[in-house]
């Protein structure tokens, strides 16, 4: 065997092994995608049962407790597609909430309060979890060699949300 037969050997050998680390690593990226939207699904779904509670615990006129009931409703039973526009009715639902409270024109258990202070928190965090994930599986799939060897299978690009963007 000829050195330059060794040396091509060594260079297929190599570039299948670094297209094997990438395509492991965009496996992982896709998992964490995967794995961060479910979190923050199940903190959307919390907060929309939340919601109720606080429909059901509060003194709110009955046009306010129709808009977060109704928007809590959508929220919980929502499509993909239009699910961000269902999720930023809901957040503005909430804040009209918590403006009355500070106004001290609703009189609500504190321990609600506190719940959706924190529910709300954990989703803000969930969200930038989520749009790290997003991005860094967006920056490694725009490689070249990702897209030259379609190492990311059939998997479909993750996409971000409108209601991502939303301040809670």
């Amino acid at each position: 065997m000829s050195l330059e037969t060794l040396f091509a050997i060594l260079v297929v050998v190599l570039l299948g092994w670094y297209l094997s680390f990438l395509a492991s690593r965009l496996d992982r990226l896709h998992h964490r995608v995967e794995t961060s939207w479910a979190t923050l699904d199940s903190l959307l779904q919390k907060r929309a049962a939340l919601a109720h509670e606080i429909v059901s615990e509060s003194n709110l006129d009955p046009a306010t407790a129709y808009l977060i009931s109704s928007s809590a409703v959508n929220a919980r039973s929502a499509q993909l597609k239009e699910r961000s526009a269902v999720e930023s009715v809901l957040s503005e639902s909430l804040k009209l909430v918590q403006g009355s409270v500070v106004d001290n024109s609703l009189a609500l258990p504190s321990e609600l309060l506190v719940e959706l202070a924190d529910l709300t928190a954990k989703i803000k965090l969930a969200i930038n979890i989520h749009l790290e994930a997003v991005n860094a599986t967006r920056n490694v799939r725009s490689k070249p060699l990702i897209r030259i060897f379609r190492l990311a299978g059939k998997a479909p690009l993750p996409i971000r949300y409108e209601f991502e963007d939303d301040i809670l």
